[in-house]
């Protein structure tokens, strides 16, 4: 799994990074478009609402083509199925992006777990394991999750 992950981001993220900041956005994308379907994937109801808002980034907001969209689901998928953490996954994150990038992965990570209206502990859970492993402050997390809530039009009682 963890070599899967290493060649996915050495192909699409590794090329970017060198291409200057046109690259290192795309990289972000990427890198985020894997974290998003993995919290659509924490508890057993994937909703129709958390698979729209996947849609919507992975094609509005994050423009990949088919290749890398493609791939981006076969490890998502790989992962799922024999994921025993996340920490090598983050520390290829930590190692590429910024703090301003981890705390917009940490944002568009909050928007899929609000989309259905509903948040489980299980996605809780893996906000707060994620903002950790990006090391990402409380301060910048909660701000991350307020703006989410206004993007997806949630009340702030959830």
């Amino acid at each position: 799994m963890i070599a899967t992950i290493k060649e996915f981001f050495n192909q699409f993220i590794e090329p970017g990074m060198r291409q200057g900041a046109a690259g290192a956005e795309h990289g972000l994308q990427v890198a985020t478009a894997a974290l998003l379907l993995e919290m659509m994937r924490m508890n057993d109801r994937i909703s129709d609402e958390e698979q729209a808002a996947i849609a919507s980034a992975l094609r509005e907001q994050f423009r990949l083509d088919a290749e890398e969209l493609e791939t981006l689901i076969a490890l998502a998928e790989q992962e799922a199925r024999g994921a025993s953490g996340y920490y090598q996954f983050t520390s290829l994150i930590n190692a590429s992006c910024g703090a301003e990038q981890k705390v917009r992965i940490i944002e568009y990570m909050w928007q899929v777990a609000l989309a259905d209206g509903h948040l489980d502990a299980h996605e809780s859970h893996l906000m707060r394991k994620i903002a950790n492993l990006l090391y990402v402050g409380h301060a910048d997390y909660i701000a991350a999750k307020q703006r989410a809530r206004a993007a997806m039009g949630v009340p702030p009682t959830m």
